[in-house]
């Protein structure tokens, strides 16, 4: 029987391969722009990163968790950064090597579940960056322990988060129609649902949990912002569903 995560990298895989936003990689002119300094990157669907937020770029060591695609890394990779991609969708790790390829740069491309333990070495990166996917994990804590312990002190993780609204609405977002938490693999009609409708095994998440799971894990928080989906009767009405954040190993 395969597990919720190999059942969540094959539905990815079919939506990078129906032209889903999040799986397409950038263009060669979107790369250049960014070699010449004009580029920007999201942890969640509209607002860019702060450019503060970066540390020096040339010669950082950076993980994108979950991050492939070909479209957050490769920026990286325009502002001299050392790259290593993380994710367990081969068509979103095809992203990244189509990139790296046409462009002529270097990247490590891992695949992994990223609810194991990440195969890396303790203090190996200087940054993290995780847009919005641990919603398509149950647990979401193992995940901040690993990412304290394979950061450098001093490390910065940036992370992009469902806060959980999206969950308790029916499909055209007028009506509430579930409880939290959403959790298919603990209601038997929610997991066929989910399964006949293509959406990948999804789980909410409490800022409790989230947040507070960054504090236990270690980290010191240092900024946050909110942001939309983007689309829809929550974006039109301005209601914020994902948080951005920014914390650091000390």
């Amino acid at each position: 029987m395969k597990s919720y995560t190999e059942i969540n990298a094959e539905t990815i895989d079919e939506w990078v391969e129906e032209g889903w936003e999040w799986g397409r990689p950038i263009s060669h002119e979107i790369y250049e722009e960014a070699r010449t300094g004009e580029w920007e990157v999201v942890l969640t669907p509209t607002k860019p990163v702060p450019k503060e937020w970066f540390p020096k770029m040339e010669g950082a060591k950076i993980l994108g968790l979950a991050s492939g695609g070909g479209q957050q890394m490769p920026i990286f990779a325009a502002l001299k950064a050392e790259g290593t991609v993380l994710d367990y969708s081969d068509r979103q790790l095809d992203g990244e090597r189509i990139v790296a390829e046409r462009e002529g740069y270097d990247i490590q491309i891992v695949k992994a579940d990223m609810t194991n333990p990440f195969p890396f070495s303790d203090e190996t990166f200087d940054m993290i960056f995780h847009p919005v996917a641990n919603c398509y994990i149950e647990e979401v804590l193992p995940v901040w322990k690993e990412c304290f312990r394979v950061l450098k002190k001093g490390g910065i993780l940036m992370a992009g988060v469902d806060i959980g609204l999206n969950y308790i609405f029916d499909d055209d977002e007028r009506m509430l129609v579930r409880k939290l938490p959403y959790n298919p693999l603990q209601d038997e009609e929610l997991y066929k649902e989910c399964m006949e409708k293509r959406d990948g095994i999804q789980f909410s998440h409490t800022t409790e949990e989230q947040i507070g799971g960054l504090l236990k894990a270690g980290f010191r928080l240092t900024d946050l912002y909110e942001d939309t989906n983007g689309e829809g009767r929550l974006h039109e009405y301005h209601i914020p569903s994902f948080l951005a954040v920014r914390a650091v190993k000390e």
